[in-house]
């Protein structure tokens, strides 16, 4: 008997809550296949199975919250059993005697008697035509007024499902980054054209060379970056009565997945290429959907770059992610009118929003990181040439 116990948790994760169990009691399971998975308020860890055998006992059922290390079941190693119940124990529990091996062990998955069903094969033989055709005249039981009385209820009913460990503790982390901090938004608006002519100029030889499409958030990230070096308040986080500037750049990427808003890192984006952080953030992205994300890969982070304009908003005052001083939150792309030199011309523009701790960053620093990224966006030969 192997014991399946709780992954060895982070010093910063307390406790974790048993998410889903992916086997039953009774079930076989190959080496190394998912038991069950345990949600931290971070991320998400998988159990695989030590060795191959059968789940004898599930001992902390789902929503449990469990510690480090702590007994989660036991496992009997063993080969596989057969794959189907014998023919004999069929027909003991159909009374199916004259019924294929195949027909009475659908009847005995869908509960059906041989008492039920008038076989009309040969000498009276039970055929899957009968068994459908019992299920069939069953499932039209129901009257009418039934279903249309089941449907109007069930149209105005509720569903009630607890919380999960990620979204209790982002609505905490939301609540706090409130409550305790001064927080304050400005805004800006940038040209898109030059990005997106430069994109439609090499995306094509840049993907060939990368193997990964040319998109625009490389581009946020390499202005962000740029413009953290010029504002260090900005790279920067209170601590009690200090104020700790970072030497180095971890950038957050807010990313959505079916379990909930993630902001997994970056790290040291001052020293990577366009493509490299293109190939960064799809990795990243994957394995959020995926919640392959590891506790390493969401730990720290200086600044945070959210981009709502991936699902249509057109403008936004983000929240701080603490203990960070401050979040970009990118926008949908739009045509507008602007004037330009007199003239009026449709341009592609988004709306910038920065929202940041007023007690460790003023207006001036922030109007200038926000002007920075936007100049930088606007004329991306500068990201190049580092001017």
């Amino acid at each position: 008997m192997i014991d399946i116990l709780v992954p060895e948790l982070p010093e910063s994760v307390a406790d974790a809550t048993v998410a889903t169990w992916q086997k039953q009691p009774g079930d076989f399971v190959e080496r190394d296949e998912v038991l069950v998975e345990i949600e931290t308020d971070k991320v998400v860890l998988e159990v695989p199975a030590t060795a191959s055998g059968i789940l004898q006992e599930i001992k902390e059922d789902e929503g449990a919250t469990v510690l480090s290390k702590q007994l989660l079941g036991y496992l009997k190693e063993g080969d596989a059993p057969a794959e189907t119940p014998s023919d004999v124990v069929v027909e003991e529990e159909t009374g199916a005697a004259d019924a294929s091996p195949s027909v009475r062990r659908l009847m005995l998955e869908e509960g059906i008697s041989a008492s039920d069903i008038k076989g009309s094969g040969k000498g009276g033989m039970i055929t899957r035509e009968d068994v459908d055709k019992f299920r069939e005249s069953k499932n039209k039981a129901d009257t009418p007024a039934q279903v249309d009385i089941v449907a109007a209820v069930a149209a105005r009913s509720d569903k009630r499902v607890p919380m999960t460990r990620l979204r209790k503790r982002v609505a905490e982390r939301l609540l706090e980054a409130k409550n305790s901090t001064a927080m304050l938004t400005t805004f800006n608006e940038v040209n898109m054209k030059p990005i997106m002519d430069l994109r439609k100029q090499y995306q094509e030889v840049f993907e060939k060379k990368h193997g990964i499409r040319l998109g625009f958030m490389s581009f946020y990230i390499k202005a962000v970056t740029e413009a953290l070096k010029r504002y260090p308040e900005v790279n920067a986080a209170i601590d009690g009565d200090d104020i700790v500037y970072h030497n180095f750049f971890d950038v957050s990427i807010a990313v959505s997945t079916p379990r909930g808003l993630v902001t997994p890192v970056l790290r040291d984006t001052d020293t990577l290429s366009v493509a490299e952080i293109e190939k960064g953030i799809r990795e990243l992205a994957i394995k959020g959907r995926d919640g392959k994300l590891t506790v390493d890969e969401m730990m720290g982070g200086n600044f945070t770059v959210t981009n709502g304009g991936v699902f249509g908003s057109l403008l936004s005052t983000p929240i701080i992610n603490p203990p960070q001083a401050a979040i970009l939150g990118m926008h949908k792309i739009q045509d507008r009118p602007m004037a330009i030199d007199g003239e009026v011309k449709i341009l592609p523009m988004m709306y910038l929003a920065l929202s940041y701790d007023h007690r460790l960053i003023d207006g001036k620093e922030s109007v200038g990181f926000l002007v920075t990224i936007k100049e930088l966006l606007e004329d991306p030969t500068r990201l190049l040439l580092d001017i």
